[in-house]
């Protein structure tokens, strides 16, 4: 494997790219605005101006599908888009049709473990998805679409909430007052092992597998974001009393076994 396409190169995408293109691999990487070009092109990626929707929109097109491997990062953005669960989809499969006329042999789709409902307990790549969004949902939707495919071959990551960088999570929660389900464990990921993990699948070329992508320690809402905000000098949220909690606990183990894989952030509390 020398060569990887990128498409979309935002929070995740231009860092693993960066860390493809130093590693030694041909790495081209797409953005939707002419601003970002440059910036692509400083981290060491051939930078392509593409706008995925019902048809795929861009210079070049030919030339970023010639790759050994696609790795398609677009989230749904369900709450922008309230039909979400018809847009999404289509844009994705305008992608992966383009892949197959194309004739790329692998293709790395990143998901999420909003696939899975709050059944409260510890599931694992088997469970059954049962999503409470309409992102999660329209997630599902690709998913087993990927699955029909013979070609290209395609492997999932169903990454936990995603951390570092960026995003800090102190904010998202400070000063809300009695938020729910304070007792809840949470499912985070940090950036650095999203990125690592990824570069550790593709050297192994571990590929056509579905694989949760969340730290190993699982600690609650409350304890997380109190100690979040705390950390960035916001004021904290304040939780209300939950009789009946309604989580899920991701297990990784998978991951870390098919990879031989150890997080280098397993507890979130350290993020």
């Amino acid at each position: 494997m020398q060569t990887i396409s990128i498409l979309g190169c935002g929070w995740l995408g231009l860092p693993l790219g960066q860390t493809l293109a130093q590693a030694g691999y041909t790495v081209k990487g797409s953005t939707t605005t002419s601003d970002k070009l440059r910036t692509l092109t400083e981290a060491g990626i051939t930078p392509f101006l593409i706008k995925a929707g019902d048809q795929l929109e861009g210079d070049n097109l030919r030339d970023f599908f010639q790759t050994d491997l696609l790795f398609v990062n677009i989230p749904p953005g369900g709450r922008r888009d309230p039909d979400v669960e018809e847009t999404y989809p289509r844009k994705v499969k305008a992608i992966v049709e383009m892949a197959m006329r194309m004739e790329v042999p692998e293709l790395i789709f990143v998901s999420s473990t909003g696939v899975y409902g709050n059944d409260n307990t510890t599931l694992d790549e088997s469970a059954a998805l049962n999503p409470s969004t309409a992102s999660g949902r329209a997630l599902v939707v690709i998913e087993r679409y990927l699955q029909l495919l013979r070609a290209p071959r395609s492997t999932v990551l169903r990454m936990g909430g995603l951390v570092g960088g960026s995003r800090k999570p102190g904010r998202f929660l400070a000063g809300k007052k009695d938020s729910p389900n304070g007792e809840a464990p949470v499912n985070l990921v940090h950036l650095d092992d999203c990125i690592k993990l990824i570069a550790s699948l593709i050297e192994q070329e571990a590929f056509g597998h579905t694989l949760n992508v969340v730290a190993d320690e699982h600690p609650t809402r409350a304890a997380f974001y109190t100690a979040q905000a705390e950390k960035e000098g916001l004021e904290p949220p304040t939780f209300k009393g939950n009789k009946e909690l309604a989580y899920k606990i991701i297990s990784n183990e998978r991951a870390k076994t098919l990879l031989t894989y150890t997080f280098r952030h397993p507890d979130p509390m350290m993020f």
